[in-house]
């Protein structure tokens, strides 16, 4: 009986301490920060949209790479609270040959489950690299994590769609929409695999990124800007039907904060006992780091009759998926300013004097800022600019092992100061925090050629908040 006691002892340790390095929990919805899934890797599910199964929430969302644009597979994840993320797996990889092979597209991907056949049925858009052979295009699955198999274009009178930018939308008799650019609004036949109808045709240039949901009698119709991967004011129409006709309605956040640095994805309606919260799920690209600083605008929608609104910008907040309230959060823990002695430098750091909240900002490839602390979380405030690049964030442990590492894109159109990385809870240990600058940034151009994105290199600190 000793000898089975000590062994048991021997695992418990053994299993405490494989555990003790692995993300344990986020308690809210923050946004325009790294995640971090189950197994402390950055959750990568962009252009997504959301499913609740069995009373568990999936998001389907594009993998990326940071070197190429080329489809790299559709990810799922699972969660019960919307703020941790477990990776379920690849639901469609690329496949080795054929329109999802290499060198090809795949975006914008949205899954739905056919009341009909209980199939689960994965919508994408489809095209080269660039972007001559653009279809809609679906795949199947008889489980929601997959594998989906790919079937090829999504037809119409024997035709594909040959469009770019799509979304999804069910309605509440189980009828499946297929939603494109410009407005465009598509019925699925009842097997959700051919369209039986074009409900609405193309009613404006642009609308990129369609999404549409539904509150009583009163659809709301969200899309963008064509403006590549820049931010922009995205807007919105409502309608008592499908079919329309639909009423422009303008922007749905503050002038000037370019949909709070962020482009529409899906809105999911969050129905419990008591309320029903509309989650707005925004992307922030990151281009060319997409997989590396890519991030997700989540905000709550506040909705009123014909009028929808994000009117600030809520940095962490919840939602509880039983009674369907939101509340507010705030980030209270301990917190240094920049010129606290606990954090020190590296490399040429200044002061910014005509903006004080903007903090100490460096451009100098390979500058960098660490703080040491004995605690369970660690965030980084920080300003975003038209001048902002890329900075490389790394936290370890006590023996110096990497526990979470990420790159974080301080580029935004306008300056901007918030919370750029929250590390989940973990356990309690000494931790080191670095942040260096990476002498990289965000740009690209268009088929004119002409660049756009970032023009310096700046990462900055306004302050540290830890939790001890």
């Amino acid at each position: 009986m000793k000898f089975v006691t000590i062994l048991l002892f021997f695992f418990v340790l053994h299993t405490s301490n494989c555990l003790a390095q692995k993300p344990k929990q986020y308690d809210a919805i923050y946004s325009g920060t790294p995640w971090f899934d189950d197994k402390g890797n950055i959750v990568s599910a962009h252009g997504a949209n959301i499913v609740k199964e069995n009373g568990r929430y999936f998001l389907f969302g594009e993998a990326h790479s940071d070197t190429s644009n080329a489809f790299a597979g559709f990810n799922c994840y699972s969660s019960a609270d919307l703020y941790n993320w477990k990776f379920e797996r690849v639901a469609l990889a690329p496949q080795a040959n054929g329109k999802l092979g290499p060198n090809r597209v795949g975006e914008r991907v949205k899954v739905m489950k056919c009341p009909d056949t209980e199939e689960f049925i994965m919508y994408m858009h489809v095209d080269t690299l660039g972007y001559k052979d653009q279809f809609v295009g679906y795949a199947t699955s008889g489980t929601i994590t997959g594998p989906y198999v790919f079937q090829g274009p999504l037809l119409f009178d024997g035709q594909p769609i040959r469009k770019w930018d799509m979304g999804i939308f069910q309605d509440q008799d189980g009828s499946g929409y297929v939603l494109i650019h410009g407005g465009e609004i598509y019925k699925l036949n009842k097997d959700y695999k051919s369209v039986s109808e074009l409900v609405n045709k193309n009613m404006t240039s642009g609308f990129e990124s369609p999404a549409i949901f539904r509150k009583d009698s009163i659809y709301y119709f969200l899309g963008s800007h064509l403006t590549s991967w820049e931010k922009n004011e995205n807007y919105y129409y409502t309608s008592n039907a499908l079919k329309g006709p639909w009423q422009h309605r303008g922007t749905f956040t503050p002038e000037g904060t370019l949909t709070w640095n962020s482009q529409t994805t899906f809105v999911l309606p969050i129905t419990g006992s008591k309320d029903t919260t509309f989650l707005f799920m925004g992307d922030r690209w990151s281009y060319p780091k997409q997989a590396s600083a890519a991030t997700y605008v989540w905000q709550p929608l506040t909705v009123s009759g014909h009028s929808i609104s994000i009117p600030g910008f809520q940095e962490a907040w919840q939602v509880n998926t039983s009674t369907g309230v939101r509340s507010s959060k705030k980030v209270t823990d301990k917190i240094l300013e920049r010129a606290d002695r606990r954090i020190s430098y590296s490399g040429n750091w200044q002061d910014e004097t005509s903006n004080p909240t903007a903090g100490r900002i460096s451009q100098e490839k390979g500058a960098s800022f660490s703080v040491s602390f004995t605690g369970t979380q660690i965030g980084w405030y920080g300003q975003a600019s038209p001048k902002g690049g890329y900075a490389k964030l790394i936290l370890r442990n006590k023996k110096q092992k990497i526990v979470l590492s990420s790159i974080v894109d301080m580029y935004c159109n306008y300056a901007e100061s918030s919370l750029k990385f929250l590390s989940p809870l973990l356990s309690k240990d000494d931790y080191t925090l670095t942040v260096s600058v990476l002498g990289e940034r965000p740009n690209w151009s268009d088929k004119r050629k002409a660049n756009y994105g970032s023009t310096g290199y700046e990462v900055s600190l306004g302050k540290i908040v830890l939790k001890e």
